[in-house]
């Protein structure tokens, strides 16, 4: 018999406004303790020093992470020229310096190169395994660790201002995986000079925004009364971008207890033809749901819908 899991069953998503010096892990552990949840997790790491957009997950939310933490994401960031820091942010130690200092016209010139599928190597200091270890324990323990490029996707990358001659501001829009503190360090070199993100702020993961962002401090004010579970989003926020069908009551109840459904009658044919031409990918999963509430996710076989993921809601 497995361990029986300990705390209340919480569903739904929150977005959380990390706070600077505190890592993704702690920020989680917090925010789940003031909900008392029995399950969670977070769509995307965010460096100890970023702040910004942190989805949490809930209960059966917990399915449709990956669905966050694939979908686009947008950062705004400082990059200091001059100083080299063997993090790539300002909590490294400071590895090279140069007095060049890239002009507004220079850094214009230079962001068309970094936009579109590129090839790019992680800091050191990442989450990435190396041999079964976390590359940035070995580089805190003194060893020497080899990372290869991986191709990564910017959509945008644009100079948002520079605030003095050692500082500049920029918005970018990238899809999974990639690293701002990479992004500053390459484009400084390109630029001819060394760099490191000094400041980094996430805006939006998918349809997760800072519009709807709470911080820490408000959820422990709202944990003292009785609307905690007011600040939740709904188990489905991360899959407007699904094919959704909607079930009988019937075809629900099938689908829960994990068997197929058909879709072969007449009146199934404008339901089939609508998921056909939305879902591109034969091996795309489609949202199924009762009325408005979510139901599972499924893959459309030969005019049938097989449960893949069931929301147990």
């Amino acid at each position: 018999m497995g361990r029986r899991r300990k705390g209340r069953p919480v569903h739904g998503w929150l977005v959380l406004d990390k706070p600077a010096d505190m890592t993704s892990t702690e920020a989680l552990g917090k925010v789940r303790r003031l909900f008392g949840a029995a399950k969670a997790g977070h769509a995307g790491t965010l460096d100890p020093m970023a702040t910004g957009v942190l989805p949490i997950a809930f209960g059966e939310a917990t399915k449709t992470v990956p669905y966050a933490m694939d979908a686009t994401k947008v950062y705004r960031f400082s990059v200091r020229w001059g100083e080299a820091r063997d993090t790539d942010d300002s909590e490294g130690a400071v590895t090279a310096t140069s007095p060049v200092r890239p002009s507004r016209e220079a850094i214009e010139e230079a962001l068309p190169a970094f936009i579109g599928e590129i090839e790019q190597l992680p800091p050191i200091y990442s989450a990435i395994k190396v041999g079964g270890e976390r590359s940035y324990d070995l580089a805190r323990d003194g060893q020497a660790v080899e990372l290869t490029p991986r191709p990564v996707r910017i959509d945008d990358m644009r100079l948002v201002e520079m605030t003095d001659a050692d500082h500049a501001v920029f918005e970018v829009v990238s899809g999974k995986g990639a690293y701002m503190r990479a992004l500053a360090r390459d484009l400084a070199a390109d630029l001819g000079t060394v760099g490191h993100l000094s400041v980094l702020r996430r805006l939006c993961v998918g349809p997760f925004t800072l519009d709807e962002a709470v911080t820490l401090g408000h959820l422990e004010r709202l944990a003292e009364g009785p609307d905690l579970d007011g600040s939740l989003l709904p188990v489905d926020r991360p899959l407007v971008d699904i094919p959704a069908v909607s079930l009988t009551e019937a075809e629900a109840h099938r689908v829960r207890c994990g068997q197929p459904v058909g879709l072969m009658r007449r009146s199934d044919r404008s339901r089939l033809q609508d998921l056909m031409d939305n879902a591109m990918d034969p091996d795309r999963l489609v949202l199924v749901r009762q009325g408005t509430q979510p139901v599972a996710l499924a893959r459309l076989e030969g005019g049938e819908l097989k449960p893949v993921r069931i929301l147990n809601l």
